[in-house]
């Protein structure tokens, strides 16, 4: 009975990158609001520089700007951190004939993602590599009416080789095809 239900965790926010950015832009953003703040009440809030020195009009503004900017950014990867966003996972079983696909959104009535498909509506697992500045490598599953529903997370690329032996593994468990998109 195990071996006839596969379960794929996917990872979603709470992955190092996100945790750096939030808080360097945390750290940044505060920094150029209080050099901001200084400029305008001619009094020193940071420690290790002196930005009483700066014109208000335009330097001040422009740092109040930029930290109001990173700090709402940092805010908002903050709670993507704290609701998961994009966490889940991939069900496959063979005893119910189900593909499930389970992913956290932002809170609300449709909080909960679940998508759920036949064995029977499935052509294949597809695989699409593209190189470049930006590269994907993606795993898809392929159904019969042509649409194309991404397994992979997003994260850096994996390699082709972790992608295509993923991808092997998944068609000869479900015994299907395997298609280079």
């Amino acid at each position: 009975m195990k071996t006839e239900i596969r379960q794929d965790k996917i990872v979603g926010s709470r992955r190092f990158s996100n945790y750096f950015w939030a808080f360097f832009l945390c750290i940044g953003g505060l920094s150029f609001l209080l050099a901001g703040m200084s400029s305008y009440f001619k009094i020193n809030l940071l420690p290790f520089a002196n930005p009483t020195e700066l014109v208000f009009i335009p330097q001040g503004l422009v740092m109040i700007f930029y930290g109001t900017l990173s700090l709402s950014l940092s805010f908002y990867i903050f709670i993507t951190l704290l609701w998961d966003i994009g966490s889940g996972y991939n069900e496959y079983n063979k005893v119910e004939n189900l593909v499930k696909i389970v992913r956290k959104g932002f809170p609300g009535k449709n909080r909960e993602i679940l998508l759920t498909y036949p064995l029977t509506n499935i052509r294949a697992i597809g695989i699409k590599i593209s190189e470049g500045l930006n590269p994907k490598r993606s795993i898809y599953l392929c159904l019969k009416d042509n649409r194309q529903i991404p397994l992979t997370p997003v994260q850096q690329p994996d390699t082709i080789s972790n992608l295509e032996e993923e991808a092997a593994d998944l068609a000869k468990f479900l015994n299907l095809n395997l298609e280079n998109l």
